[in-house]
């Protein structure tokens, strides 16, 4: 069962908008649907909120840290509440998936990827589950940085809210603890 949702991104109205914050797009998307609102939380060094399904409280965390430094405020919310890694949700921008595809996964590497490389360094394991959500690929690994710190095109975008609209198709049936029903549901669409 997932008990905490994290979103990976940025802080900042100039970061708001690019691909490197998909993460935060879904977990801010979440807290919509479910009429919440996030509040900053100085001890958990990032913005938190909480929603429901049932009687089942989910809490939704994006860390203020920067992506590099993820770990520490992931963390501190899973000691202060008593969670399991493998009760944690990380959501996070997925190079190596096409534009709009959602993929879902327990454990692995970090893929390169510095938010899950620190939060797999903070938590001292990777077994937790992992909500890929594909951004593409610039082509060449020099133009990485700067295509993850930019804002994705118009029919990017589409893609993009697509992807998120299955991935928040699955988020009960996670909360639940029905993964391979999310997976099953994710692969079929």
């Amino acid at each position: 069962m997932i008990k905490l949702i994290v979103g990976l991104g940025n802080p900042g109205k100039e970061y708001q908008e690019h691909r490197h914050n998909a993460g935060f797009w879904l977990v801010e998307s979440l807290a919509n649907l479910l009429d919440s609102k996030f509040s900053s939380q100085s001890k958990f060094l990032g913005k938190t909120s909480t929603i429901n399904f049932g009687s089942k409280k989910v809490y939704l965390l994006k860390p203020q840290t920067f992506m590099n430094n993820s770990g520490g405020s992931i963390k501190s919310f899973l000691s202060y509440y008593n969670i399991k890694p493998e009760e944690t949700l990380v959501i996070h921008d997925e190079l190596d998936l096409p534009v709009g595809s959602v993929k879902l996964k327990l454990g692995g590497g970090h893929g390169g990827h510095n938010g899950l490389r620190d939060t797999i360094k903070a938590l001292d394991t990777n077994n937790f589950y992992r909500l890929r959500m594909g951004i593409g690929h610039p082509g060449t690994k020099n133009d990485v940085v700067d295509f993850v710190l930019s804002s994705p095109g118009s029919s990017e975008l589409k893609l993009i809210e697509q992807g998120m609209a299955d991935a928040s198709s699955i988020i009960e049936m996670l909360v639940n603890g029905n993964f391979e029903e999310a997976l099953k549901v994710l692969h079929s669409l």
